[in-house]
């Protein structure tokens, strides 16, 4: 992180005033926002949100031998959790240089934003309705040939986490991945502005969220946002063939922009034609062959992620990967996405960690393309608001299409009837309140050779019944 104890009074002004108050002297400074992992000589940032208030251990920071602190000014002027002149005089006698700002987060993604100025190197930015996380893996394993790659981990895409993924990045990274999430309007174009991208990333435009946003019009203009701070000359990367991602994406931006297919993919009437197309031989294991003629084994199942890994393609491209350096790429995504288990001859398919109607489809199709007697366990999509319903309706109907042999609907509510009445055509139909309750069915349904797919919203908690599984099946 290139930033100093000088920034400091540089964006903040001077420290408050107190009893032995220290003027920093120019160093080397590290930012910790938890205070159980506070190293003395660090800068403590205490955040506030919804359920937490990091200025109660604004004191315990100080007395581990923090450096310097920001608090906001709201919380020092009210007298309750901290009193100010209390505060001042525990900073001084450690040593500890104060200062008061209006909101800690915002100084917080201000001194990102500094460290991002002075990174030389570049920064990629990923959001879209699905596939973020997986698109963000694969972009860190087609840049992988440059050098070490500093990239966004678990959950930080947020306020709080992009921050956090700018401020870690050190000078032998030679390129950033940023993962970008929202919940509503303005905050990506927020994220975009602390990490300025020189490449952004949009995997699709789905519904999920449309119960905050309320359209997929919205849904658009809100990933859209991630060119609000794109550096001069950059780069977005999209999937061609979207007429709402194309009108949202022209309202913003006027530079550059690569679309990907892959061949057969859909691309409605009158959009832009995709600018790099891939075939996908899916005969034995899924292989993209690019324009060159290079040929790219698929690291992760499903025509979605081959797609995916075309959009990790164009990027590497971009910052000048050349394609035969991609031939091994080496992938590793978080639990509970894209994930295979053998469990005594059943082929488990784990898409337990979240669910949008788009992601629901897409793994069903992938549950299609396995071999055997294929099964589904399906849980409720949350934030669909007024679409809820008939979001539910369309992935059991698609259930039903392809004609599986047994689902179990993880949903005793409205989501779940409509869920069982869109695949009554099915056989095996069964509706119950907790992933626990799935088991029953599953025991008496599944044999050796079956294929099972779980897939829900991360409030679901479906992955409590893969240990509820028979291990051996007879």
């Amino acid at each position: 992180m290139a930033l100093q104890t000088t920034d400091l009074q540089t964006l903040f002004g001077s420290p408050l005033a107190g009893d032995g108050a220290p003027q920093l002297a120019p160093a080397p400074l590290s930012i910790c926002t938890d205070s159980r992992q506070l190293q003395a000589g660090q800068l403590f940032i205490p955040l506030v949100g919804d359920s937490f208030d990091g200025h109660r251990f604004v004191a315990a920071a100080i007395e581990a031998g923090a450096a310097a602190v920001l608090c906001n000014a709201a919380s020092l002027a009210s007298g309750g959790a901290l009193d100010q002149e209390s505060l001042q005089a525990l900073a001084g006698q450690h040593g500890c240089a104060l200062w008061r700002v209006e909101d800690t987060l915002d100084a917080y993604q201000r001194l990102a934003s500094l460290a991002r100025q002075r990174r030389t190197t570049p920064v990629v930015a990923v959001t879209g309705s699905a596939g973020k996380t997986t698109t963000r893996e694969l972009i860190r394993a087609a840049l992988a040939p440059l050098g070490p790659i500093w990239a966004s981990s678990g959950n930080e895409n947020n306020d709080i986490g992009v921050p956090l993924t700018l401020l870690g990045a050190g000078p032998e990274h030679r390129a950033v991945v940023v993962e970008m999430g929202m919940r509503g309007l303005g905050e990506i174009e927020r994220l975009s502005r602390c990490a300025q991208p020189d490449v952004a990333v949009i995997t699709n435009i789905g519904t999920a969220h449309i119960g905050r946003l309320g359209s997929r019009e919205a849904i658009a203009t809100a990933k859209c946002e991630i060119t609000a701070a794109l550096r001069p000359g950059g780069l977005v990367v999209i999937p061609a063939g979207d007429p709402l991602l194309d009108a949202a994406l022209a309202a913003v931006w006027t530079g550059r922009v690569l679309r990907v297919a892959i061949e057969g993919d859909t691309l409605a009437p009158g959009t832009a034609p995709a600018d790099l197309t891939a075939a996908l031989d899916a005969t034995g294991a899924a292989v993209l062959t690019l324009p060159s003629g290079d040929r790219l084994p698929v690291p992760l199942s499903g025509r979605h992620n081959a797609r995916n890994l075309l959009l990790a393609v164009a990027v590497a491209q971009q910052l000048g990967v050349a394609p035969e350096a991609l031939a091994n790429l080496t992938v590793e995504v978080p639990g509970g996405r894209n994930r295979r288990l053998q469990l005594g001859g059943l082929t488990l398919l784990d898409e337990t960690y979240n669910a949008s109607p788009e992601a629901v489809l897409a793994a069903l199709d992938l549950l299609a393309a396995q071999p055997g007697r294929r099964f589904a366990v399906l849980g409720t999509m949350l934030e669909l608001g007024d679409q809820s319903l008939e979001l539910h309706r369309r992935v059991a109907a698609r259930a039903a299409a392809l004609d599986l042999d047994g689902l179990v609907i993880v949903d005793a509510g409205a989501e779940g009837a409509a869920m069982a009445q869109a695949a009554a055509t099915l056989g095996q139909v069964v509706v119950v309140q907790t992933p626990q309750q799935a088991a029953e069915p599953l025991r008496q349904w599944l044999k050796p050779g079956d294929a099972l797919l779980l897939k829900a919203s991360r409030g679901v908690a479906l992955e409590r019944l893969i240990p509820l599984l028979p291990q051996q099946l007879g």
